[in-house]
């Protein structure tokens, strides 16, 4: 019975496993692997936060300080490591802010814990105790709301701007008085009569390289980075006929052969192939269609056919940017080339090309009825200022300790003497003081307008102490051999979008 049989654990799971367990080899691995993914990203935080240099499986270099970013393209593989990344998503899902802080207060509640088990508690008694904590610590939050917040008119542009100040300054530091009131102005253009049915995604971005960041303005609509196909520049009042696929000759999945004895049959033939397109092309502008909108490309006979009849003609290879111009306009994509039905149309105020700093685009404008939609072009010369800025529009619309001891140390300042002086001035009933990094002393931020989002911070301090205390109550770590197969190639993936 003893012939070297496995028993136990390693009878129950298959070769090859990994299996480790108790407080050193489970708890403090755990708690190691999300200190060393809250370093990499906390050095990021704030206005003086570092870049980091990320090339992904694709190879794409990514530059920024956006955490959320910089963990998506890291690819954690560790267990613990990834339930804080599924936190910090979870966090910018809901609000889109304060992802790094969720990462950072999480590193902090971890190594702390570590000192309180090295000293002799137990993984459940500090559990219990982040619960607890985090519990009070929302109640206390809810007390540092600032007065008449609720009464905010939302279609005040110096007020919408004041409040988001916060939000962008901590993404790009100098620009939020250029920034704010582009963000303010094309969120109240898209804002719908109850505030509450606000959608972040009216609002949309496009950026174009050239020139500098103070030439980004607000365009009321879509804008789209393409030129019209055809000779028609611009429309007023317009049905949209909208195609997923390219407006061309279909073409058979099999191979046949037409035989042509003479050039009277060659020309009958084409003549055919081009009476059925002209079909076609005349039945969607009788529909009423002025405007054809394509996913691929558009043939050459059809083009002409689409002239002839004076039709604009738009190509969209996106999927994405032709969803977003479908929910604009109404108008439903169909998979069929033949004329739409009435209710397939869509309906566009004003379609125009448009020339912004040498760039052709074309500009969709609705009036209310038909639901708004704005773009901030943004206009820098490099692409990593323009993604960067692009971090901070979205973080403006969707707009502890720990956090000014990081924020002091990325700028060059003694933390210990500004948490002191932080906490002096909380004691001395300074609620809404903060921290001024340009002179490293206790400032009430409030008086300047840089104010932080209520939900940002509530929704991150209860993603991060959940996220921590599962990590803690994980006493054991189990994992089966990988499965078997050739290796992927090396650069293979999905496409970005």
């Amino acid at each position: 019975m003893s012939g070297g049989m496995p028993y136990g654990l390693q009878a129950m799971l298959k070769e090859g496993h990994q299996h480790m367990s108790g407080m050193e080899e489970a708890v403090f691995r755990n708690i190691e692997a999300c200190k060393q993914l809250s370093m990499i990203t906390k050095t990021s935080m704030g206005p003086n936060g570092m870049n980091k240099m990320v090339i992904n499986h694709l190879e794409k270099l990514f530059v920024t300080s956006d955490a959320s970013t910089i963990v998506n393209e890291l690819e954690i593989q560790h267990p613990a490591a990834r339930l804080i990344v599924l936190a910090a998503q979870a966090q910018e899902q809901e609000i889109g802010d304060a992802t790094n802080f969720v990462l950072a207060f999480a590193g902090e509640l971890l190594s702390n814990a570590e000192s309180l088990l090295r000293d002799g508690l137990h993984t459940s008694e500090v559990a219990d105790g982040y619960s607890k904590a985090a519990v009070k610590a929302l109640q206390i939050l809810e007390t540092l709301i600032i007065k008449d917040s609720d009464k905010l008119d939302i279609r005040n542009k110096q007020a919408v701007a004041q409040r988001i100040r916060g939000a962008v300054s901590s993404k790009q530091y100098g620009f939020e008085d250029l920034l704010c009131p582009l963000i303010a102005q094309a969120c109240i253009d898209v804002c719908p009569k109850n505030p509450n049915n606000f959608n972040v995604d009216n609002v949309r971005v496009i950026k174009i390289t050239g020139s500098g960041a103070y030439n980004s303005s607000v365009v009321k609509g879509i804008v789209i980075k393409r030129d019209t196909e055809g000779t028609v520049k611009g429309v007023t009042d317009a049905k949209v006929a909208v195609f997923a696929q390219g407006v061309d000759t279909s073409s058979t999945e099999t191979k046949g052969t037409v035989l042509i004895k003479n050039a009277e049959e060659l020309q009958s033939y084409s003549q055919g192939e081009e009476d059925r397109m002209e079909q076609v092309i005349k039945g969607i502008a009788d529909s009423g269609a002025t405007v054809v909108v394509a996913g691929s490309a558009y043939g050459e006979m059809a083009m002409h056919f689409i002239e002839k009849y004076g039709m604009m003609a738009l190509r969209l290879p996106s999927k994405f940017d032709m969803r977003r111009f479908c929910r604009a306009t109404g108008a439903t994509a169909l998979v069929k080339l033949a004329a739409p039905q009435p209710d397939e149309l869509g309906f566009a105020k004003s379609l125009a090309l448009e020339e912004i700093g040498g760039t052709n685009v074309v500009v969709l404008q609705q009036d209310a009825s038909q639901g708004q939609v704005s773009t901030v072009v943004l206009r820098a010369s490099t692409d990593n200022t323009l993604d960067d800025l692009e971090r901070a529009v979205d973080d403006g619309v969707n707009a502890y300790k720990v956090v000014p001891r990081i924020i002091a140390e990325n700028s060059g300042l003694n933390a210990t003497d500004v948490v002191s002086s932080l906490h002096a001035a909380h004691a001395n009933g300074q609620q809404t003081a903060g921290l001024d990094i340009e002179t490293g002393q206790p400032k009430d931020l409030a008086e300047d307008g840089i104010l932080d989002l209520y939900s940002a911070k509530w929704w991150a301090l209860k993603l991060a102490t959940d996220a921590v205390v599962t990590v803690l109550r994980v006493d054991q770590i189990i994992m089966s051999k990988q499965a078997g197969g050739p290796k992927p190639r090396q650069g293979a993936g999905d496409d970005e979008d």
